[in-house]
This record gives structure tokens, sequence and C-alpha cells, in this order.
């Protein structure tokens, strides 16, 4: 009755599934659904730029060497540029004269070329590497972890999905997935086929950032800077950049 496909990239195969299968719904996990989409296709869209921007605080108020790197994967990918707007703008707010290192590897299966661009921004000096490059950020986490500089996951809470990596990960700019795709199976029980986009972020609990892990103690004010910037982000006074 239902089906959930994953992914930028498969956008068009799915709504080219869901024309062909009008009795299915599908929902599209960070795919956009232009007007006029098949009326059994919702697009589940994510704030990027408000959790790269939580991140980016927790960057900023560890890093030491006043140097910061985000590895990202496809340039062409609206949500990976989203995070790392966020994340950079963040940085820059809370200290005005960081420097962030932005790097694309152009391929989210390719955990040698993350850790390739990890070192090259940890040999710049950079003591925290955001990763948003999927497989290929892997490798980024697992070189900043050897060089024992922090690392910040994606998506989802990668201390507990990358236990290899977990000693360095401080935290990750996290998109309520679960929550998100299981809502959406609660609105088409509920009401009925579900089109357009469903736009998941600070206001409904559609992001976060992780727990902080392997700071001890945490940085003072932390906490306290997270909990006010997703306060201001749910009440529309923060609105971070995404392109």
């Amino acid at each position: 009755d239902v089906i959930v496909t994953v992914g930028f990239l498969i956008g068009t195969d799915t709504a080219a599934a869901a024309k062909a299968n009008p009795n299915i719904q599908f929902f599209g996990v960070d795919q956009f659904v232009p007007d006029g989409g098949p009326a059994n296709y919702q697009g589940l869209l994510f704030a990027e730029n408000q959790a790269g921007y939580l991140a980016g605080i927790v960057a900023a108020n560890i890093t030491k060497s006043n140097k910061i790197g985000a590895v990202g994967g496809r340039s062409d990918v609206p949500p990976v540029v989203a995070f790392i707007k966020g994340y950079e703008a963040a940085a820059k707010k809370e200290k005005p004269n960081i420097q962030v290192i932005i790097n694309y590897t152009e391929d989210f299966n390719a955990p040698d070329k993350g850790e390739a661009s990890a070192k090259a921004m940890i040999s710049q000096g950079a003591d925290v590497i955001f990763q948003v490059a999927g497989g290929t950020g892997v490798g980024a986490l697992r070189a900043a972890c050897n060089a024992k500089v922090w690392g910040i996951g994606v998506d989802v809470d990668q201390y507990l999905s990358i236990p290899d990596a977990k000693n360095c990960i401080v935290t990750s700019a996290e998109k309520k997935l679960q929550v998100a795709t299981t809502e959406a199976i609660k609105r088409w029980k509920d009401k009925g086929k579900q089109n357009a986009n469903f736009f998941n972020d600070a206001k409904n609990g559609g992001i976060a950032a992780s727990p902080i892990r392997n700071l001890t103690p945490v940085p003072a004010g932390l906490e306290d800077k997270l909990k006010k910037a997703l306060e201001e982000m749910k009440a529309g006074t923060l609105n971070p950049p995404s392109k």
C-alpha cells in the first residue's frame, strides 16, 4: 500500500512509479515534488540548513585552532549544500574570524575520497570535521579519529551508527527521518492520499543536534546556545541560509 524511497537522486524514478501505480502511496525522502505532481506522491523535505546551523555552533565552540572543515558529497544535491551553508553561517556568527574549509568530493560512495579530503583539511589546521557525504563522509570521520580531532556526523546520530568512529564524534546534524516517515504514514492512514511536499523542521521536531558526546566537560554555555538557536528557529526569528 505504501512505498518509501530515499534520496534526491531517485526522485524522477519515484515520480514515474507513482504515476504508473496511482493506487499506491509513495513518499520520497529528500525529494521535491513540483506543482502538478501525482496525487499519490509526497516529498518529505527537511530543513538541513537548521540542522547544519546547530552543528556549526558546536564546531565553533570546540575548535582550538579556529579552523573547521566540512566534507560534502555532490554539490548538485540541495540538502548537502543546505547543511554546509547552515554550518558555515553558525560558525561565523559564533566566531567572525573563524576559517571554514569546504570541499565537495562529488561522490557519496567513496570513503577514500572522504578520508583524503579530511586529511587535507586537518593538514591545514582544521580540528573539527563535519561530514555531509554519505559513505564518502564515513572516511572523513575515520580520518578525524585517526588524527585525534573532532568529527560531526550527519542525517542520523552517527555516534551510534559508525561504532569505529564514535570516540571522536561530538554530535550529528540530525534529520528525524524515522519520525518524519512514521508521521507521513500516519497521515496517509488517517486522511488518505498525500501529495505535494511536507516540510520537517524545528517547528515540528524534524531536525535536531544529536546529544553531545565525548566532551568532558561540555564547554560552558554550549547547551544553552543550542537550545536558544532551536527556539529561535521554531519561532521563525532565525532563518539560516540554505544556498
